[in-house]
């Protein structure tokens, strides 16, 4: 019996570990094609629970799924009630893992076959590079699925006689309800509900388990699914918490109707299918796992406006400056989290170039400290965030959205001690030459300034570029003009000094706008804008000569 029990562990584990190897493989393969399809193919609750379904039962992984909508919601690129629809879909898209196991685990036994499929994987990804290297590694995984529940199957076959459908609560209302609560046990200590439905088909394949019996215990495993999420959430954004709550909500409704139709499915099967329900258990089981979930579903979609207003006031969002979007929960997924921190630092753009345009104009501007501190406060905030995001080389664009968003930041806080110099500024509104020059500025700010207001996914940057050249060239004859008025004695040479000064800071307020624009068009940005872009981030005789120009 001890054998048995640790062979049914053995398999447990290695079922588990299959599903981690098989899901991080197909999430790496998928990449930016996973959050392609979820961004264009959502645009209602329907088309969000379709796209669900499909993604999840793609790269083997609701989290994933999940993850990268909270992402999209945060970045502003779904609404919430279509990211209601993606997360109601991915339930139906996890029943799949079950009819995997049902048909090719149980059916055709593929545990033997299996062993060479991982050796194949692992050289593959030992070998090979790239997205060919992250094949091999879903290849794998997939391979010790089927291993494992080769194991588990022969671990349950010593345990027939042992534990019997007997060992279980009757079936009584109270019975069942004590089934589900084993359910979500299950899936606390496993952390999957797939797991769960493992070893529940294989409890109905060594008959240690009824189908009645073994279907309450899956009811629970999707409830228990929740718990994880909740907790998960806990100190995330506002988004994620939403998303959390819908999930949770969801699935207790689905998890209640799925507890009061089962003995009348059964009966069903009973009197129109009684050899099915006796030949094809596990089947069985799976069918009642994905007939309560699209029911659910398809129960639940016509009112996933009102769910998400109802979240929506549960949940409000708080308006904090810039930061808000900031969602931690997205830090595993690299570019969920850039969605997010892009839409952050389009907050922060547009609040520093409104100072810069107030401080452009004739009046100074009125508690400018004030913006400014605010500003730097939301900087060292957005600063951690990006600090915590981890992405490599071999991540092709995200790791260049990543590094345009630390061009980003750094630019924005020059940007801002620009902001903070009051006698610069005040000479540019003295001195009406150099007013000229730096009003010329302004236009091309205003229309980035308005891009952003109408959350344009790309703002124009060319303008700025030719503003700041035009700065250049304008501020090296006012620089000849002054020195030569210093000379001949006609202007005071600290004046003078004030002077260039203030022409200096306007040209690197030029260039700090223009650098932000480039790379924050970068950061948002979900596929490189061109060719020449995929395999270098930052034109080298721009940032190169010219980190600060002088």
């Amino acid at each position: 019996m001890i054998g048995s029990v640790l062979l049914c562990l053995g398999g447990l584990g290695l079922f588990l570990l299959g599903m981690v190897v098989l899901t991080d493989g197909l999430r790496a393969l998928a990449g930016r094609a996973l959050r392609r399809m979820l961004s264009r193919f959502t645009r209602s609750p329907l088309s969000g629970a379709t796209t669900g379904a499909v993604t999840t039962a793609l790269v083997q992984s609701s989290s994933a799924t999940t993850v990268a909508t909270v992402g999209f919601v945060g970045a502003g690129l779904l609404t919430f009630p279509q990211a209601l629809g993606v997360v109601l879909g991915a339930n139906v898209g996890t029943t799949i893992t079950g009819w995997l196991v049902a048909l090719l685990g149980f059916k055709l036994e593929l545990g033997t076959a299996a062993l060479p499929i991982v050796l194949v994987g692992v050289l593959i990804r030992l070998f090979a590079r790239s997205r060919t290297s992250a094949a091999g590694f879903a290849v794998a995984g997939f391979g010790l699925i089927f291993v494992g529940i080769s194991l588990l199957q022969d671990g349950m076959g010593g345990l027939v006689g042992v534990i019997t459908p007997d060992s279980f609560p009757d079936d009584t209302w109270t019975g069942r309800l004590l089934l589900v609560a084993f359910g979500i046990g299950v899936t606390l200590v496993t952390q999957s509900s797939s797991a769960g439905v493992a070893m529940a088909l294989a409890a109905v394949n060594a008959s240690a388990m009824t189908v009645q019996q073994a279907a309450a215990a899956v009811i629970g495993m999707d409830i228990g699914t929740t718990v994880t999420a909740l907790v998960a959430s806990v100190g995330g954004s506002v988004h994620a918490r939403r998303t959390a709550y819908a999930h949770a909500t969801y699935n207790l409704f689905s998890g209640t109707g799925a507890f009061l139709i089962l003995v009348p499915f059964m009966i069903a099967l009973e009197r129109f299918a009684p050899r099915l329900l006796a030949s094809e258990p596990e089947l069985v089981l799976v069918g009642f796992h994905t007939f309560f979930n699209v029911l659910g579903v398809s129960i639940a979609l016509p009112f996933a406006a009102q769910f998400a207003w109802l979240l929506e006031r549960l949940v409000p969002l708080k308006l904090a400056p810039f930061a808000h979007h900031l969602d931690r929960s997205l830090l595993d997924s690299p570019a969920a989290a850039l969605d997010s921190l892009g839409t952050s630092l389009a907050d922060l753009t547009a609040g520093t170039f409104d100072l810069v345009l107030e401080l452009l104009s004739v009046t100074r501007a009125h508690g400018a400290e004030a913006q400014v501190a605010q500003l730097r406060q939301a900087l060292g905030e957005t600063r951690d965030y990006v600090a915590s995001i981890r992405s490599s080389p071999n991540e092709g664009w995200t790791y260049h959205r990543h590094l345009s968003a630390m061009h980003v930041i750094d630019h924005l806080d020059r940007l801002a001690d620009r902001c903070d110099e009051a006698d610069r500024w005040a000479t540019l509104q003295d001195d009406p030459e150099l007013a000229i020059i730096a009003r010329e500025l302004a236009p091309v700010v205003n229309e980035v300034r308005k891009g952003l207001a109408r959350e344009e996914r790309r703002v124009p940057e060319e303008g700025l570029e030719a503003a700041w050249q035009s700065l250049q060239d304008q501020g090296r004859e006012y620089r000849e003009r002054v020195l030569e008025q210093v000379a001949a004695g006609d202007l005071d040479a600290a004046e003078g000094i004030e002077r260039l000064d203030a022409v200096r800071g306007a040209r690197r307020v030029a260039y700090h706008a223009w650098r932000i624009a480039y790379h924050l068009n970068r950061c948002r940005a979900h596929d490189a804008p061109d060719e020449e872009l995929r395999d270098s981030l930052v034109p080298p005789h721009v940032e190169a000569e010219a980190p600060e120009p002088s």
